[in-house]
């Protein structure tokens, strides 16, 4: 060889040592055992990704060994942005519940927005391309809401507001004459119980649950109205009502719908299967009325009519507060009514049996007392909250965990309510800063129990969604001020949660359904759901039907209760059932450490994938009320995203258009249509404020309300033209304006410094 062939081949020596990436353009391969989340970091969050390497489970013999210098690649020009060294998580121990040895390679000081990957140097493998910039989680946000839209039962799902992949008819119009299960042939017992979200993987519908969906919506709604734009392409986009109150007033109907001339509320909805949903045509029956459905309906009912009365919708407020009141009455009146359904002589109505037990209507009536003492301040509530508080299991057992973190939020609740005991609220708050304090909590996270940094103490039926409500229990530990010096762990603490459902876990998986288009490069694929069936040509598999599921939906997650049915290996009923137990691998998610308990797949009888994959309007929202609190108010005072026309969610702009039309059910417990009219926008200044807020607006007459940052009301008045408000007495922080006329409304987040 000559000197200069000699000289190309050191200057190629070189390169290969410097730069991994190479200037030619090839990207390293990836690894699934460098782990990441997938759709990216905000730029001041901890950002830390997971080497794994597998000792225990399906995947022990895949052995990994993390190189000693790990780099940060910036994919638009592949430098290396940062450099340093993984770190051994738990002196090298194998943690017990994902089987894994792991590493963490912390690159929280890149901030820089842009693309990028982690790259192990030696073995020249990479993780999965990131992003990190402000928001990062707003169109995954988007995408999850959305997911409401294709589960609205009765209302078509046609482009633009569905995407064409998955457009269908209105489905279940049946429910509009459903008949009661116990007098199937009695056409007097016919009613309208349309509406409404299928529940889950099955299109039924249930009170008790539907309800809880309902507070979980408003409080995603208070906890941070200025997330909420009116531009999530559904088709009551584009009215001036945030897009969230717009879907949840499709349950809320339904529930209304639900409701009985003497305030009491029918059970459940069953209904009958087919993919799609529009080609469901059997009867539509329904469950009589029962205690516990009444309580948590007056709950839902109740906070609801608190919400849209503070956006200025006020005849339907009104409407929700009469409702809330029929339901508690009923209730009182009737404390003790059960109805089990799916079980007995009801064997068949639907598939989840939604009674609940002593306990449960016990905290469905504290939680109704609570939000109706707050919109009506009658005492015969507060009293009722005073005097049983201490029964919920937080103040009996100063424990918290994931599976009550509803009940121990009804408790933080009221102590933000005017004319509450300052006793018993701060007897709350203590007791839950110290169950804060528990090995499972703060104990759990300060001492890096988790090596995928989610701690959970028990993986059941559901895990994802019991994740998602573990890390709303630390934002909840800020939003009600428990302990300020521990916020800061508190919010690193409930990211990570977000980071685990986003890929930071032992299958390097996202848990939302059908995600590419969005970020994520190893999503769901599929999922148990009665549209999104097995073997369905479409619908089913990413990459093997024609489109996969709908993108968004949270699985159930990794559950190592699983088994096939118990009619497997030969008691099914014949040769051919007996030789489905057989038709795929069952390990996993059998047999497995608990994080690695799951399969991406949707067999339905005998396998029952449903205990593992299928999603749940209950998975659902404590995952997108955990999403929200980590995306900054962005939006204008009209709801529209840094002031662009629009959002475009399937390749199509989106446009308003009229909202649902009204309707007066048999109760007399009224839904009202919103309208779309749009006019010119009031403005408010100087935003950050000090002494003085100014509002100018060329409106005859508006209405103005200032909420503090937990809902609070804390000014309500009408004007016109010009006002300005004297704010010496508010204190520092963020509040939101409310301003409406006959027609329009409009939010807007403000600072007082």
């Amino acid at each position: 060889m000559d000197v200069s062939g000699r000289f190309v081949l050191l200057i190629i020596y070189f390169i290969t040592i410097l730069f991994p990436t190479n200037s030619f353009g090839e990207k390293p391969l990836t690894s699934k055992f460098i782990v990441i989340d997938q759709f990216g970091y905000r730029p001041e969050s901890r950002k830390i990704a997971v080497i794994r390497d597998p000792q225990v489970g399906f995947d022990a013999a895949e052995s990994f060994m993390p190189g000693p210098t790990y780099t940060v690649v910036k994919v638009n020009d592949s430098s290396q942005v940062l450099t340093g060294a993984p770190v051994t998580w738990n002196n090298g121990n194998t943690d017990a519940s994902s089987g894994d040895k792991a590493w963490w390679f912390d690159f929280s000081s890149v901030k820089e927005e842009g693309v990028y990957y982690i790259l192990d140097i030696d073995s020249n493998l990479c993780s999965y391309e990131f992003e990190i910039k402000e928001n990062i989680f707003e169109e995954v946000l988007r995408q999850a809401v959305r997911t409401f839209f294709y589960q609205r039962s009765g209302f078509p799902k046609q482009p633009p507001y569905a995407c064409e992949e998955w457009a269908d008819g209105a489905s279940h119009l049946q429910d509009k004459n459903a008949r009661d299960f116990l007098d199937k042939n009695n056409a007097a017992s016919e009613t309208n119980v349309s509406g409404g979200w299928y529940d889950a993987g099955d299109y039924n519908k249930y009170t008790n649950w539907n309800a809880n969906y309902i507070v979980h919506f408003m409080l995603a709604f208070l906890e941070n109205p200025g997330v909420w734009s009116d531009d999530f392409n559904i088709p009551e986009s584009g009215n001036n009502i945030p897009d969230i109150l717009d879907e949840t007033k499709w349950g809320l109907d339904h529930l209304l719908r639900m409701q009985r001339p003497d305030g009491s509320m029918l059970s459940v909805v069953g209904v009958s299967h087919a993919s799609p949903p529009s080609s469901a045509t059997g009867a539509t029956y329904y469950g009589r009325a029962n205690t516990s459905a009444a309580l948590n309906s007056a709950g839902a009912f109740a906070l609801a009519s608190k919400v849209y009365r503070s956006v200025g919708l006020i005849s339907y407020a009104d409407s929700l507060k009469k409702c809330a009141v029929k339901a508690w009455d009923w209730a009182i009146e009737n404390p003790n009514v059960i109805f089990n359904n799916n079980t007995g002589n009801t064997s068949g109505l639907a598939a989840g049996n939604q009674e609940t037990d002593d306990y449960g209507r016990f905290i469905a009536k504290l939680e109704a007392a609570v939000f109706l003492y707050e919109i009506t301040s009658e005492e015969k509530y507060k009293n009722f909250v005073e005097n049983n508080y201490s029964n919920v299991h937080l103040m009996q057992w100063t424990f918290a965990y994931p599976f009550e973190t509803s009940n121990q939020e009804v408790l933080l609740y009221y102590t933000t309510l005017p004319g509450v005991s300052s006793v018993v609220a701060n007897l709350i708050k203590s007791k839950y800063k110290s169950a804060m304090e528990g090995e499972h909590n703060f104990a759990a996270f300060t001492g890096k129990k988790d090596p995928y940094m989610a701690h959970l103490d028990a993986y059941t039926w559901g895990s994802n969604g019991i994740k998602a409500s573990q890390g709303l229990m630390y934002t909840d530990f800020i939003h009600y001020n428990i302990n300020s010096i521990k916020n800061g762990q508190a919010l690193e603490a409930a990211e990570n949660y977000i980071h685990y459902l986003h890929g930071v876990n032992p299958l390097n998986m996202v848990y939302l359904s059908n995600m590419y288009d969005f970020g994520a490069e190893n999503s769901v694929n599929e999922f148990y759901h009665s549209w999104f069936t097995n073997g369905s040509l479409k619908w089913d598999r990413v990459g093997e039907s024609l489109y996969g599921p709908a993108p968004g939906f949270l699985t159930g997650g990794p559950n190592p209760s699983y088994d096939w049915d118990g009619c497997c290996p030969s008691g099914c009923g014949s040769s051919s059932n007996n030789a489905k137990c057989y038709s795929e691998e069952i390990s996993p998610p059998k047999g497995q450490p608990k994080q690695k308990s799951y399969k991406d797949f949707n067999t339905s009888w005998p396998l029952n994938s449903w205990s593992i994959t299928e999603n749940s309007c209950g998975y659902q929202l404590p995952y997108i009320r955990l999403l929200a609190r980590f995306i900054a108010d962005n939006y204008d005072c009209a709801g529209v995203l840094n002031g662009t026309a629009g959002y475009d969610l399937c390749g199509i702009c989106s446009g308003g258009t009229t909202g649902i039309e009204p309707e007066t059910n048999p109760e007399n417990c009224t839904t009202t249509s919103i309208s779309e009219t749009k006019i010119n926008k009031p403005q408010i200044f100087p935003n950050p404020a000090t002494g003085t807020l100014n509002i100018s607006f060329n409106s005859e007459k508006f209405n103005v309300r200032i909420l503090d940052n937990l809902g609070q009301l804390l000014v309500e008045g009408s004007a016109t033209g010009n006002i300005s408000l004297n704010l010496s007495d508010f204190q520092p922080g963020n509040y939101f304006v409310i301003i409406s006329n006959e027609k329009n409304i409009w939010t807007e987040q403000f600072v007082k410094l």
